[in-house]
């Protein structure tokens, strides 16, 4: 229900009746600067009309929900009206008897709606709008379309259109990956997309039409205005909302609908009813035993590793952007000079190549090669029709709780987008598994070692966790399988390593003016093929340590592509990855960040280090 902000009080509380609060919810797209500006400006404004809510202000829009009085609404609406960005704002109303939101935030993000999809831009194109009533039109009359629910699974157990389709997922951002599972035949159905108030059909319908889909449309106003216009003709359920009401009937009221303070849930009268119902603690839906949790969690996480992975994510052509930040030593060079003084092993005519084709950029637009550039400066690096080299992503999850995933990482695969390798990487999978999250790994492997890897679930945790690795206090154990016959059943390596790269790409013993490192080293088993078994302790963590040691002592670790027999070393500027290392990452000890207790983590060792 749109209302006109001039209209008299007295008429607006005949027309609403008694109930105190006003919630209005809005979304547009329109280019936005000055953000910092206008959310000063408005969050002012809010406090001083003690409204509650979120407002949140990006470069393509503004999304909001806010709360308040009618007097107090209305004076926001006109404020954001004087503003010729907000003028033709329009407003979704329901009321509540209490104030749905907690506080009052407003907030500046990258996207109105998180989808993380370049090209769909809904300022430049948006799928045909459906208004309410030609929806029920066509529904009354039998009409073959296919009702789309683009909300994330949770809303969609509380109500939907009958015979709509869910997308299913937990997230939006997982949209463009459910609409590639759609069978072939419904890119020639009318498709009518929807969710709660239209904002993520905004995106949702452009990203169809891309990927083939050929009639799209989007709900106009969502659910909520089908509800204000049609009420709840072909409607199971009730509505979702993203505040304490939980949950709108067809006449915008709010239900009987709970969420579960343990799990987030939306909770029916049904399920409220249920015997494992114990507010706050559980509720149906998560009243398993831990063990039960843990392992259905696990389920989950494994069947998306394999969704995110099969095939891998880099195997398909994409638009991959590099970043290229400049440092204070290319201050006052050309953009020339900087990209083969940054990358030099590609080459001056790589480069020039690259400015040519419009692939170096600032701030969306091609750089010349003879462009000053200043300390500071942010490039970006176009590549493309991306595709990277394969790698092993047998993943396999040995431990998550509220702060930590602890993984075993297999090779070859890169812990960290680098070189040639962005999405087929550890965290990039990991990240995707767990999206909305954003995992931070607490330290690294290389690419050819296999073994234990600790991320961190959240900013807060990784500072508190990060000390531990940068103080040393964290306990590791690996396993390493070298070249020759050690006789020695331990040793202590003290050799002092190199703090900067050799020319090929490697760590080197330095004793006048590298790092302090030690190293111990225990004999477990000799081979008949010449190579021993160690057991080994880095009681530091220098760069390529161990590999480093154990090459210096005249053993290097079967499989290194870098340090090889006789001191030699490969070129690591050149080389593909390639087989795994016989290096393993088996035990990993640590305090806990949220629990203060030591915790160690195992894995099990790999084929080549089985003892007989």
């Amino acid at each position: 229900m749109t209302t006109d902000v001039s209209q008299p009080l007295e008429s607006v509380r005949s027309t609403f009746g008694e109930k105190p609060f006003v919630n209005i919810a809005a979304y547009q797209f329109v280019v936005l600067d000055d953000l910092k500006r206008r959310r000063e400006e408005l969050r002012s404004v809010c406090i001083h009309l003690q409204l509650k809510g979120t407002i949140l202000l990006t470069p393509e829009g503004i999304n909001m929900f806010i709360a308040g009085t009618r007097e107090t609404i209305n004076e926001l609406l006109i404020f954001l009206r004087e503003d010729a960005a907000f003028e033709d704002l329009e407003v979704k109303e329901s009321l509540s008897e209490e104030q749905p939101f907690e506080r009052m935030l407003v907030k500046i993000k990258e996207e109105i709606i998180s989808f993380g999809v370049e090209g769909i831009n809904p300022l430049e194109y948006t799928s045909k709008r459906l208004p309410a009533k030609q929806l029920k039109e066509w529904l009354d009359s039998g009409k073959e379309v296919l009702l789309l629910d683009t909300r994330n699974d949770y809303e969609v157990r509380v109500g939907t259109f009958k015979n709509a389709v869910p997308i299913g997922v937990d997230h939006f951002r997982d949209f463009p990956e459910a609409v590639e599972r759609l069978p072939e035949e419904t890119k020639d159905l009318p498709v009518v997309t929807f969710c709660t108030g239209g904002i993520r059909c905004e995106k949702a319908g452009p990203f169809m039409e891309q990927a083939g889909f050929r009639d799209i449309y989007q709900l106009e106003g969502g659910i909520l205005k089908y509800f204000e216009e049609c009420g709840g003709d072909h409607y199971d359920g009730e509505c979702f909302v993203f505040d304490k009401r939980v949950a709108l009937d067809s006449n915008l009221n709010e239900t009987d609908t709970t969420q579960c303070y343990a799990c987030l849930e939306p909770l029916t009268v049904e399920d409220q009813k249920s015997e494992f119902y114990d507010p706050p603690h559980a509720c149906p839906h998560c009243h398993e035993t831990p063990e039960e949790k843990q392992r259905q969690l696990q389920q989950k996480r494994d069947g998306k590793l394999k969704a995110v992975t099969t095939p891998l994510p880099g195997s398909a052509p994409y638009d991959n952007v590099r970043p290229l930040n400049v440092l204070e030593k290319f201050d006052q060079m050309t953009l020339l000079e900087f990209l083969v003084g940054r990358h030099p092993h590609l080459g001056e005519d790589h480069w020039k190549s690259e400015c040519e084709k419009g692939h170096i950029r600032r701030n969306g637009k091609p750089v010349a090669a003879d462009r000053i550039v200043r300390a500071g400066y942010q490039f970006a690096h176009l590549e493309p029709a991306t595709t990277e080299p394969d790698v092993n992503a047998n993943i396999t999850i040995l431990h998550e709780d509220d702060a930590l995933v602890v993984v075993n990482k297999p090779a070859p695969l890169p812990t960290h987008p680098s070189g040639r390798f962005n999405r087929n990487s550890l965290q990039w999978i990991m990240n995707k598994v767990y999206h909305p999250l954003r995992l931070r790994p607490a330290h690294r492997l290389d690419a050819n070692t296999t073994g234990i890897v600790v991320f961190c679930k959240s900013r807060a945790i990784s500072h508190e966790l990060q000390p531990q690795f940068k103080n040393e206090t964290v306990g590791k154990v690996y396993l390493a399988r070298v070249q020759g016959t050690v006789e020695w059943e331990t040793q202590v390596c003290q050799a002092r390593i190199s703090r900067d790269a050799v020319e090929r790409g490697g760590r080197v013993i330095d004793e006048e003016d590298g790092l302090s490192a030690e190293t111990q080293f225990e004999r477990l088993q000799t081979f008949a093929d010449g190579t021993t078994l160690l057991r080994v302790v880095p009681k530091t963590g220098r760069t390529n340590q161990i590999r480093v040691h154990l090459w210096h002592l005249g053993f290097p670790v079967v499989g290194d592509p870098l340090y090889l027999p006789e001191r030699q070393l490969g070129d690591t500027q050149t080389r593909e990855i390639g087989e795994p290392m016989c290096l393993h990452a088996l035990e990993l000890s640590l305090t806990h960040p949220q629990s203060r207790e030591l915790v160690k983590f195992f894995t099990p060792p790999p084929a080549w280090a089985e003892l007989s």
